[in-house]
């Protein structure tokens, strides 16, 4: 077991791959402008074998950032733009009637790609939406009575507008558990705002270079399971995630009031592997408690529910979660 060995041992082979993540993050670099966060999440998304959901208003290069990440990898990429009168079959695909051989073929749809980008998938409704969760959950999708396995890598990154906003629809509970990060994206600075004008005056995009293979994702991945992460840290991660659902009994009895449920235990598995994920960027090979508060908000945001009280008083779910990470003892 590598929790008996000594795990700085394998931090020169853990620096490597941190090398060729960074390598990828700093491509993206030529086309995005400030949102290295964005980034950070996009990429830890993909070795993590998880998805995630982009939210902001309109035109903070949620899209473009998703894109970008596909066009330095050599892995393929699809997009699908969410509207109302969007069907399941033009996501997963569908079967149709060959007269020549008077039998049904199947027609995949864009959901057999490594990279899908589900845009503005809050603008589609429900029956849509759930076409996805078979996909992301099970990583098959069944068309007719033929189950399809989906190719590996695959990483469903999809983006939504504010659900306050006109002709959006709010994603099922169910869905919104299978995204591993759920980041807000927010503007930028007044310089980061000056570089992108800079940028457009030129009119021509920065073209990216496959700086990835199949290959450098199986491996990061795979690196990924070698971070060691020790027994007081998980448990660091479980009382989090309880401190969400029982607050009174966790020492947070004053939030019990605004959280009306709290998140599931695909979140305790989700910090875990995004926290390794963390520490291998950081060029480490042990996870540390600051390896989970970095991936935690991300990871919860979404999975946590305030109630109306926390709603009239003005506390927002963030804050509640903030409130969670200053409480739960660190180890």
């Amino acid at each position: 077991m590598l929790g008996e060995m000594n795990p700085t041992a394998l931090d020169p082979q853990i620096q490597q791959q941190a090398q060729k993540a960074h390598t990828i993050l700093r491509e993206l670099e030529k086309r995005i402008v400030g949102q290295a966060h964005v980034g950070k999440r996009l990429l830890s998304a993909m070795i993590a074998q998880g998805h995630v959901l982009l939210e902001g208003v309109p035109g903070l290069a949620k899209t473009t950032a998703i894109k970008a990440l596909a066009d330095c990898t050599s892995l393929t990429f699809k997009r699908v733009q969410f509207t109302p009168d969007l069907l399941p079959a033009d996501v997963i695909g569908t079967q149709i009637y060959d007269p020549r051989t008077s039998e049904f073929r199947v027609k995949k749809g864009p959901i057999f790609a490594n990279f899908v980008l589900a845009d503005e998938i809050n603008r589609a409704p429900a029956k849509v939406q759930s076409a996805l969760l078979e996909a992301m959950q099970e990583r098959q999708v069944t068309i007719g009575e033929q189950t399809w396995p989906l190719e590996e890598p695959f990483l469903v990154m999809a983006t939504q507008n504010p659900i306050d906003q006109e002709g959006t629809y709010a994603l099922p509970e169910a869905q919104m558990d299978r995204f591993l990060f759920k980041v807000n994206v927010t503007y930028g600075t007044k310089a980061e705002e000056k570089e992108i004008l800079v940028r457009s005056a030129a009119l021509i995009a920065p073209v990216l270079e496959k700086v990835a293979s199949k290959q450098d994702i199986r491996e990061l991945r795979e690196w990924v399971e070698r971070v060691y992460i020790a027994d007081k840290i998980r448990t660091y991660i479980v009382d989090l995630v309880f401190a969400t659902r029982f607050p009174a009994e966790c020492g947070c009895a004053d939030l019990a009031a605004w959280i009306e449920s709290g998140a599931s235990p695909r979140a305790s598995i989700n910090i875990d592997r995004a926290a390794r994920v963390n520490a291998l960027l950081e060029g480490r090979s042990y996870v540390t408690p600051q390896d989970v508060k970095d991936v935690a908000m991300d990871i919860l945001r979404h999975r946590v529910r305030r109630t109306y009280q926390a709603e009239a008083e003005g506390m927002s779910v963030e804050d509640i979660i903030t409130k969670v990470l200053d409480r739960v003892e660190v180890p």
